[in-house]
């Protein structure tokens, strides 16, 4: 059993405590970049301003023989390169492989200081989150880093997805996670080679016309990835972490990738990847709220300070969990509004008021 008292407590002599609360920052795109390729690495200083964070890839699409030049390039950027507000994040290899341990002790050590989040890939149980917790307070410790660098888990297997609750709570590290439909459809073994969105194959079909029993009958495709999506928007914001929707690989489909986006935006996710800078785009304006809803939003809670009561505004019934729910979006406007001054006029604030 583990203790509750000593849940925020170091796990190593020397290192940093670990968060008791994660904190929210606009993280409406994780944008993967492959530091092996120099021309990424030059890329950075062009690249940083317009996205919310900036993850070095070590993993998956990193070629075998170019895992160590990634881990190289990441820690260049790391030292030498002005990120401004952006966030610097990375993806180690997977638990099992040859390269994790010198991923994470690298890093640590090297650039530690600089890194926020480290996203671990395949995580299918708490047992993997326990590991890296205690190798990361060790490696903090020896590092004498003063923040504690937080864990992003990714939900790849049927067995993650089983244990995703525990995985949730496994640590305070835990920053949020991300959903992985590549690897998840072959772990389940799903008849798609799809990464992400949905698929003409899995829909409904309406019943059949008794006036006209051979006429077409209506049919609507799903989405295959719902259940699991909102299990972990549950989990995530059940103990404080964020949930993200991760890849869409069609980089061409531009409107499928936007739609996918959005469906996880309005179920909970405050982000997803952007694999391509196409996709940066699609993402801001995405997990970025409507000027519209915003602007009602504020006209709700000015029109109900407390929250408390049942009002009728522009036709429409108001009570406390509507004013949560304005609550939630003003919040999250306001904060994208101090980073983007455009959001701010569009969204209606002044900006002395942000400061």
């Amino acid at each position: 059993m583990h203790n509750p008292r000593h849940f925020e407590r170091p796990l190593a002599i020397g290192a940093p405590q670990p968060p008791s609360e994660i904190p929210v920052k606009p993280s409406r795109m994780i944008h993967f970049l492959d530091f092996s390729n120099e021309r990424m690495v030059a890329k950075v200083p062009d690249i940083a301003p317009q996205v919310d964070i900036l993850l070095g890839n070590l993993e998956d699409a990193v070629p075998v023989d170019k895992k160590e030049a990634a881990r190289e390039g990441l820690i260049t950027v790391g030292r030498e390169m002005e990120l401004g507000d952006t966030a610097l994040w990375t993806r180690v290899n997977a638990l099992e492989s040859p390269w994790v341990l010198d991923d994470i002790t690298r890093v640590v050590t090297e650039i530690g200081e600089r890194l926020e989040v480290m996203m671990i890939p395949k995580v299918e149980g708490p047992w993997d989150i326990h590991y890296v917790d205690r190798l990361l307070a060790q490696l903090e410790a020896k590092a004498s880093l003063q923040r504690p660098i937080l864990i992003h888990a990714i939900l790849e297997t049927s067995l993650g997805v089983a244990n995703l609750e525990a995985i949730a709570a496994a640590s305070p590290r835990i920053q949020g996670m991300s959903f992985g439909p590549a690897d998840l459809a072959a772990s389940r073994r799903m008849k798609t080679t799809r990464v992400g969105g949905g698929h003409p194959g899995y829909r409904t079909i309406a019943d059949p016309d008794p006036e006209a029993p051979d006429a077409p009958r209506p049919s609507y495709q799903q989405d295959p990835w719902h259940y699991s999506i909102a299990r972990m928007v549950d989990a995530c914001t059940a103990v404080g972490a964020l949930p993200f929707y991760g890849p869409y690989g069609d980089i061409r489909d531009e409107e499928g990738c936007e739609t996918q986006f959005r469906a996880a935006f309005l179920l909970g996710c405050v982000g997803a990847w952007s694999l391509h800078p196409a996709q940066i785009a699609i993402a801001k304006r995405v997990f970025s709220p409507e000027p519209e809803e915003v602007l009602f939003a504020k006209k709700v809670i000015e029109a109900i300070p407390d929250g408390r009561g049942v009002h009728m505004i522009d036709g429409k019934m108001q009570d406390d969990a509507t004013w949560k729910q304005c609550q939630v979006m003003v919040k999250l406007a306001e904060m994208l509004a101090r980073k983007e001054p455009e959001l701010a006029e569009r969204y209606g604030f002044a900006q002395h008021a942000l400061l």
